[in-house]
């Protein structure tokens, strides 16, 4: 396996010299009406659907591994491609593709630091031309390390060294918004909303690091534990999943489902 090419979190200069590396893969999971309009020079589109499984009234689940590969081999991936992902959004959805190709193996990859809001902002060029992916053939793997099932949680609630790290709304984390057949939280789950990473003054790129290890700190999130992030669908959780992963935490997991799973289980524990 080739050395990565760029950081996992890459800043818009640094990227916009890479533009001409044929082993970089852009990957664009912006709306389809913002693909259209403008996007970075290359970059292929995924439509942020294709990531994820449903089962009513769960949402957000993976995929199987053929669904994954069929989805992975579309956009053109190899084994050995340093994919960097963005989106128009704060990078939710980048960060979930990130997040499924951690859960895959891939092992290079990174979020544009800011997405399009910065790329765009900050006068880098884009284009309208659409980038049309060369089809490969990607054999998609799921690895348990990345993964957080609402078994693997039940048996790890309050559990000495693991953290659940709620990032919802802090009205979802209370009960009070509700968006399954119960409200509330999963017991001694700690809410950081996800949105508490973005420097919205610096086109919501992630806060320099010292601000987000001592928010993480002030709330006994250290290194050394190991954190379950998890949200609705695991669309914002996969955010913090990957900004954790850049600080260097090293035991990290992502709950798929997340809260439409647990939430609408009648017999899974909550507080409120």
């Amino acid at each position: 396996m080739s050395k990565p090419v760029l950081p996992l979190i890459v800043e818009p200069n640094e990227l916009d010299k890479h533009l001409v590396n044929n082993n970089i893969l852009l990957v664009d999971l912006s709306q389809p009406q913002t693909y259209v309009q403008y996007h970075v020079p290359g970059a292929v589109f995924l439509e942020y659907a294709w990531l994820v499984h449903i089962e009513q009234p769960r949402m957000g689940l993976l995929p199987d591994v053929a669904q994954l590969s069929n989805v992975l081999s579309a956009i053109g991936l190899t084994p050995d491609t340093h994919v960097v992902a963005y989106d128009d959004e704060g990078g939710g959805r980048a960060c979930r593709f990130l997040w499924t190709l951690d859960v895959v193996g891939h092992k290079h990859f990174s979020l544009l630091n800011g997405g399009l809001t910065a790329w765009a902002n900050e006068g880098h060029k884009v284009t309208s031309e659409i980038d049309y992916p060369i089809k490969g053939k990607y054999e998609a793997v799921i690895h348990q390390a990345p993964v957080a099932d609402r078994q693997y949680i039940l048996d790890h609630l309050h559990k000495e060294g693991v953290t659940i790290l709620d990032t919802r709304s802090p009205q979802e984390y209370a009960g009070i918004k509700v968006f399954a057949q119960r409200g509330g939280h999963i017991p001694g789950a700690i809410n950081i909303e996800w949105t508490e990473a973005m420097d919205k003054s610096r086109n919501m790129r992630l806060k320099p690091e010292s601000e987000l290890r001592a928010m993480l700190e002030q709330e006994g999130i250290t290194p050394d534990k190991e954190v379950i992030t998890h949200c609705q669908t695991h669309h914002r959780s996969a955010h913090t999943y990957i900004m954790l992963k850049s600080l260097g935490y090293q035991n990290i997991k992502g709950y798929p489902g997340s809260w439409s799973d647990w939430g609408n289980d009648m017999s899974t524990p909550i507080e409120n």
